[in-house]
């Protein structure tokens, strides 16, 4: 199995976290969420509602859309890694 090299740097990744943590009011601090435990399920337990904040606050502070329809959100929201080497990719700002 091949693993795509990561294009976020850690300061990106603990930027994402803290994003998150602060979108969705958790009591986590933000440098518990491991980069490549699941947002979903067993990892942050993160439900369909909290991606849409999240997806709003990343669209809001990087300059590009993430759209609910799109094939690829799975992949996207799957860790926070994948979340923050999407925002490397794509921001604008």
């Amino acid at each position: 199995m091949s693993t795509t090299p990561s294009c976020a740097d850690e300061a990106l990744i603990a930027e994402v976290a803290e994003l998150i943590v602060s979108a969705l009011n958790l009591e986590n601090p933000a440098s518990s969420i491991a980069a490549d435990a699941p947002l979903f399920g067993d990892g942050l337990g993160l439900d369909s509602i909290d991606i849409l904040e999240v997806a709003l606050v990343v669209s809001k502070r990087y300059g590009f859309s993430l759209r609910a329809d799109n094939t690829d959100n799975l992949k996207i929201f799957s860790s926070l890694r994948s979340l923050a080497d999407y925002i490397a990719a794509h921001r604008v700002s």
